[in-house]
């Protein structure tokens, strides 16, 4: 019989309800293998369309929700913390309010999880926001060596589709502000302790990509989060000297480059780990 897990889904005023519908069914009741509960983390509050949709979800849904209200937005960091301590069980499965969980994404991640690893990831599709057309698939690495050295350039994981141990991620300290990259920051102070990780490569969660998906990644406010992750990694000794130099000197003139620029780079290189996305 499968572990029981929880999924850990943060809902906040920029969601739209019936992209959060579809989000939730994915992952609930469309999968082959259902979480044990379902804790929703309102991060302050929304409007009366995604709060209808929230009720409707809650509602209907034949798994136990804990639905946390926040009062005021406190961003994601704070948001998953909140809702890591209302978790009951030991494995957490990540899930965001825009995507879609294939139905045998759970199926597929637990038993690598039971098998002894801390956190696994999966592959993804993206797909647009109007018609819904697959425009590009992330392929990560999925070797726990190729992981490790490959994190010491870029988060090998895609923050939605991961499955990790609620133990392993409170060894590290949760997680903690760091700008726009607080998943990078958790998954490699996990790295870091010692953490068993792995990735399935097949795409099991489909991302949806909106307008501005990749100009949200550049400019000012981007780098500067950058340039505070590469310093924490540095000072944990998770990159070396010429690493960090590497990282701030790539990954800065990658804030900056034009949108459309940015958009090829991340399909092709960054989000498939040097592999050539498919399209």
């Amino acid at each position: 019989m499968a572990e029981p897990f929880s999924l850990l889904m943060p809902v906040y005023r920029g969601d739209h309800a019936a992209h959060f519908a579809k989000a939730f069914a994915s992952s609930v009741a469309q999968q082959t293998l259902k979480p044990a509960q379902v804790v929703l983390v309102q991060d302050g509050p929304v409007g009366d369309e995604l709060a209808a949709a929230i009720e409707a979800a809650v509602a209907a849904s034949d798994v136990a929700v804990v639905h946390h209200r926040i009062p005021e937005n406190v961003g994601l960091s704070r948001a998953l913390t909140e809702g890591l301590a209302l978790s009951e069980h030991d494995i957490v499965a990540r899930m965001d309010a825009d995507d879609i969980s294939l139905p045998e994404r759970f199926a597929k991640q637990l038993p690598l999880v039971e098998d002894g690893l801390d956190l696994v990831g999966t592959g993804m599709y993206e797909f647009l926001d109007d018609d819904g057309t697959i425009v590009g698939k992330r392929v990560p690495r999925s070797d726990a060596d190729d992981i490790a050295a490959y994190s010491r350039f870029h988060d090998p994981f895609s923050h939605p589709t991961v499955v990790y141990r609620r133990s392993a991620v409170d060894r590290v300290g949760g997680y903690q502000p760091m700008g726009l990259m607080e998943d990078y920051w958790l998954f490699a102070r996990m790295i870091a302790d010692g953490a068993a990780v792995g990735n399935v490569p097949e795409p099991l969660v489909m991302y949806r990509v909106g307008a501005g998906a990749y100009a949200r990644r550049g400019g000012r406010a981007q780098w500067r989060s950058e340039l505070a992750l590469q310093r924490a990694l540095r000072d944990i000794r998770f990159t070396t000297r010429g690493q960090y130099l590497r990282n701030v000197s790539v990954r800065g003139v990658y804030r900056f480059v034009p949108e459309r620029v940015r958009r090829v780079a991340y399909r092709r290189f960054i989000a498939n780990g040097g592999a050539i996305a498919e399209h």
